[in-house]
């Protein structure tokens, strides 16, 4: 895994946030091209850190996985015009294209793979009735419990974006909190203060590596004034 993430950082970048969907939010009966032109405002897929939701509006690198949807027939909804993602031959070219209008020249990678995640016993039982036995979205609810999913589409990604800027001055921020007492221990356990201080100043600099000149949040100025 750190070699894989080392693939996706460059210009003093070291980490890579996860991001997933699961399960990946299709319709029954939707394909792929379907899905993300429902999505042209926000990426269909979530930060899996308990940091405060961001929403992502740029990324320099990113690598994503997509199971379980590929086999779906390309159409268009009735009515509504046919959008550039369904004049796609593949399901690789059409997260591509996806991509390439969502993240402009960011370098991104995706893989498609046929099989679904399978979700029988013991995968914990925690989906809406919403939800088909293959995971697929419908309009109400169906007759059996969620209980009843034996399988979902799910993607996941490993991206490096600005986020990480606020996730990693956040953390640097609570490690810089006045109450010294919460990390007792850990200078009892033979931590130097002057190391803990230069991991800090590390973690410092390593934020400032993801800021942009564009789509920041206002926590860069605290965190630089910290």
């Amino acid at each position: 895994m750190m070699h894989f993430a080392d693939s996706l950082t460059f210009s003093g970048r070291k980490a890579v946030a996860a991001w997933a969907a699961l399960p990946f939010p299709a319709p029954s009966g939707s394909s792929l091209p379907d899905v993300l032109s429902a999505h042209q405002q926000d990426v269909p897929w979530k930060l899996l850190s308990s940091w405060r939701e961001q929403k992502v509006s740029c990324c320099f690198a990113q690598s994503v996985v997509l199971r379980g949807i590929c086999q779906e027939k390309a159409t268009s909804c009735p009515g509504q015009p046919r959008s550039p993602l369904h004049s796609c031959e593949s399901p690789e070219e059409v997260l591509q294209q996806f991509f390439h209008t969502q993240f402009p020249g960011a370098f991104s990678t995706s893989h498609v793979l046929q099989q679904p995640c399978d979700t029988q016993p013991p995968f914990p039982q925690f989906f809406s009735p919403l939800l088909t036995r293959r995971g697929f979205l419908l309009d109400k609810a169906q007759g059996f419990s969620s209980a009843g999913v034996e399988s979902i589409p799910v993607l996941a990604a490993l991206q490096s974006s600005p986020v990480l800027h606020s996730l990693l001055s956040g953390l640097c921020r609570e490690l810089r909190a006045p109450n010294v007492r919460r990390w007792s221990s850990s200078f009892m356990a033979g931590l130097e203060q002057d190391d803990f201080q230069e991991a800090l100043e590390e973690l410092r600099t390593l934020s400032q590596c993801y800021q942009t000149g564009f789509g920041a949040d206002g926590s860069e100025d605290e965190a630089d004034s910290d």
